[in-house]
């Protein structure tokens, strides 16, 4: 399989809400992934979806991010019928590529205690669990 990987463009939305809904990934089209606010996310320099494509097909995306002096590694996603291939593999890797190019030498990746999947992909991508950190979020409203 020839995978290409390519950046965001203006107009992806709808692809990366295809993706997200075929890959079984939760999103909330009324906060934080609307298309206003990934289109606003994207116009900074701070963040990218790397997209791989085979035979002009989005298969897989990462969302890259970074605040200055991390890279966060998010929405990991890859079509059903192409995991297992080492396409969730190409992501990552071009996602730490695209911080090498920003001056981001750590990276870090947040998972959810229910997905061992991504948990083990991560693990064999030489990611270490950190023991003793405790994540908080606080949202001014639910749905972003």
């Amino acid at each position: 399989m020839n995978i290409e990987i390519r950046n965001y463009r203006h107009g992806d939305y709808s692809t990366i809400i295809d993706l997200w809904k075929a890959a079984g990934l939760p999103y909330k089209p009324y906060g934080r992934d609307s298309r206003e606010s990934i289109e606003k996310e994207m116009g900074r320099a701070c963040g990218n979806f790397l997209f791989a494509i085979n035979s002009g097909k989005a298969i897989g995306l990462v969302l890259a991010t970074f605040d200055g002096r991390k890279g966060w590694i998010n929405r990991l996603s890859v079509l059903p019928q192409y995991r297992n291939k080492g396409v969730a593999w190409q992501l990552v890797v071009a996602a730490e590529q695209w911080f090498e190019q920003n001056g981001i030498h750590i990276y870090a990746c947040l998972i959810e205690d229910y997905n061992n999947t991504s948990f083990e992909v991560f693990k064999k991508m030489g990611y270490i669990p950190f023991e003793g950190i405790h994540y908080l979020t606080k949202r001014k409203f639910p749905e972003i």
